[in-house]
């Protein structure tokens, strides 16, 4: 007797139990990542279209009212257009994930970059609320079973480029290291934010600086999700954007299975 279910398994398992809760008539809240791939995305946009049940992905960034600030500021125009985005995410993961499911190929989908490094993927393709066409990258597993290191230029449909960075074999965290950082360069202004949406700062053309901007009070991912399903709120990470990010990480592998080479990312 229940109506919601928080789907918190490894990432293998999210499509099909998502699938099996929103066929027996229950809404998601669904842990990072979405899924594995496009067309296990695609395949759960699928059910939960037919289904009609609530899907929301439990991306922190996407769930933030600082990523949320930031969207609403970069679809305004206020900022004029998107020219670059830069994102960095990184971790003492290797060594924290060592025997693992995480470290299981077959089970996490991928490494690093597929698993903390997931939240500056989608981060990154919600702030650019436009689809990524073109990447090139290279992951590095340093020898272990999935990637440990990776990087990735790309190149939005708008012709806006983007570069990533995650490195997953850091020194562990202390009040002096350095978070993640995702910069959005645009014609009218820049923007200064996490893959967490830890921050938010906004710097307009004719200012010298990055200002802090004023952001309504963060709630936890399972609040916002019963927000959602109240109609208080639009949902905030929505299967489309998890569809987005499943693109970009297909194409990252690909890309570096073929030494860098340049991918074009199928359509949406």
């Amino acid at each position: 007797d229940f109506d919601a279910a928080f789907v918190v398994t490894p990432h293998v398992l999210h499509h099909g139990q998502a699938v099996m809760a929103m066929q027996a008539g229950v809404d998601v809240l669904l842990e990072k990542p979405m899924v594995m791939n496009a067309a296990e995305a695609r395949d759960l946009i699928r059910v939960q279209q037919e289904t009609g049940r609530l899907l929301t992905v439990a991306f922190n960034g996407s769930l933030s009212p600082q990523i949320r600030t930031a969207a609403s500021l970069l679809r305004s125009g206020e900022l004029g257009r998107i020219n670059s985005i830069s994102a960095t995410v990184w971790q003492n993961w290797k060594g924290n994930t060592v025997g693992t499911w995480r470290q299981i190929p077959e089970v996490s989908g991928g490494g690093f970059l597929f698993d903390t490094g997931a939240h500056m993927l989608n981060t990154v393709v919600d702030l650019a609320g436009e689809p990524v066409v073109e990447v090139m990258a290279l992951l590095d597993n340093q020898d272990a079973p999935v990637d440990i290191l990776g990087v990735a230029i790309a190149r939005l449909k708008s012709g806006a480029l983007i570069s990533l960075h995650a490195s997953g074999d850091t020194l562990p965290k202390s009040s002096h290291s350095i978070g993640s950082d995702v910069r959005v360069f645009c014609t009218e202004g820049h923007i200064y934010t996490g893959v967490w949406g830890e921050r938010l700062e906004l710097q307009r053309a004719g200012e010298n600086a990055l200002s802090p901007v004023a952001v309504p009070a963060s709630t936890g991912a399972w609040e916002q999700f019963l927000r959602v399903r109240s109609g208080e709120i639009a949902n905030p990470c929505p299967p489309t954007v998890g569809l987005r990010m499943a693109l970009l990480w297909d194409a990252i592998q690909a890309s570096s299975g073929q030494g860098g080479a340049p991918v074009q990312v199928a359509p949406e």
